[in-house]
């Protein structure tokens, strides 16, 4: 019966929209659906906004496009358990201070999948929701440059999220704050600017994306226990930016990552606790202007088994020490000179790697355009030649793999 008076409502106001040049809202089926019901709405074009406050399912099947009109955010969620599938949410409002979205979920436990959000500010805006599914959708900001786009995934104090399989192009960041416990996995984040950054968001789990083309990869900040594995960082070309910058969070783990074609690898600041360490293991990082750059004057950090693959630069220092007290541990180097005479994969000297020419555009950042320029080649010959003062030791790995 219910179904009988939606589609009666809907050719009703179909007929209506066509004299009154406007779209049938959404809302209307929405209120006639019953608690607990299933709404799957006739294929068209319906205006928004829409709230959703009791549990419900909404299918769109592909078919069904709400247009929020230019006006505030597009969908909103308040009601636990709902399913919000294959909808076209488009058309939200341009405002960031109240954070005009394609869809607000303000709701526990919603599974939200195979929906297409795009023209809109922000896409999708999780705010105090935990533990719910974020799956399959596709996300796309507006506006020309990155810094007016809004967010397109963006959780502020939400946790026990499941965020995967989402495609994400054209927005401005992905944003955790206050966030604790997520899980993103599978994702592809491309032509943005930050593909992810964590602030005072602890636990999270970063497994198996994919971030090309954006400014930066990951950033977390004050954000401890990350676990960031298996992702693929590619052609991450600002100057500025890098794969993977970690600044005052603890015990994060990277490994099994890929970074290749990127301004920056890996970007770290010291630990100012000795137990705010980064443990890089088992990564291949290649083709990168600088592999990893270190600022700040203490180590700790953990590099184990790691690849580096044709870097201009495989590390980079704010000031020697800062590299040199990190503990470095069965790395592969590309340029390790030494032999492995027993023949046990481990080269029988350490690696060593000493600031030459390198130190010339780390002291002075302008001279950054001529690296790898036959000037610069040579200063670095004649510095390894007959070096005028002892050159400083930034790493010692003491069983290099050959």
């Amino acid at each position: 019966m219910n179904r009988f008076r939606a589609n009666l409502l809907s050719i009703l106001l179909l007929l209506a929209g066509r004299t009154a040049y406007c779209l049938p809202p959404l809302q209307l089926f929405v209120e006639l659906t019953a608690t607990g019901g299933v709404l799957r709405p006739s294929p068209g074009v319906y205006s928004g906004p829409v709230v959703i406050d009791r549990q419900m399912t909404v299918e769109g099947g592909g078919r069904v496009t709400i247009d929020g009109g230019g006006q505030d955010t597009v969908l909103q969620i308040k009601a636990d358990g709902s399913v919000i599938r294959g909808l076209r949410i488009i058309n939200s409002g341009d405002s960031h201070d109240r954070l005009d979205s394609g869809i607000l979920l303000e709701a526990d436990k919603v599974l939200i999948e195979e929906n297409i959000v795009e023209q809109v500010l922000f896409g999708i805006n999780l705010r105090k929701a935990n533990d719910n599914l974020i799956r399959g959708n596709k996300i796309r900001s507006r506006g020309e440059s990155v810094s007016l786009r809004g967010e397109g995934l963006r959780l502020w104090y939400s946790s026990g999220n499941l965020l995967e399989r989402n495609e994400l192009v054209d927005v401005r960041d992905i944003l955790f704050v206050n966030s604790p416990d997520n899980r993103f996995s599978s994702n592809r984040v491309s032509h943005s600017r930050m593909g992810m950054e964590l602030v005072f968001s602890p636990g999270n789990e970063i497994v198996g994306n994919q971030f090309s083309w954006n400014t930066t990869g990951i950033v977390g900040v004050y954000s401890d226990d990350l676990l960031i594995r298996g992702n693929h960082f590619t052609h991450l070309r600002e100057i500025a930016g890098a794969a993977l910058a970690i600044k005052e969070s603890s015990q994060v783990v990277a490994e099994d990552n890929e970074i290749l074609h990127c301004a920056i690898g890996v970007m770290v600041n010291s630990p100012v606790h000795p137990e705010n360490i980064l443990h890089l293991k088992r990564n291949h990082i290649a083709y990168n202007d600088v592999a990893i750059y270190f600022y700040g004057e203490k180590g700790g950090h953990r590099i184990h088994e790691n690849r580096f693959h044709n870097n201009l630069l495989t590390v980079a220092v704010s000031a020697p020490s800062s590299a040199l007290a990190n503990d470095w541990r069965g790395n592969y180097w590309d340029d390790y000179q030494g032999f492995d005479l027993d023949g046990d994969g481990i080269g029988d000297t350490p690696h060593n790697v000493y600031l030459y020419s390198d130190r010339l555009w780390m002291d002075r950042p302008m001279t950054r355009f001529f690296r790898s320029s036959p000037a610069l080649e040579l200063i670095d010959f004649v510095e390894r030649l007959t070096a005028f003062s002892e050159p400083d030791l930034i790493l010692s790995d003491p069983v290099p793999k050959m």
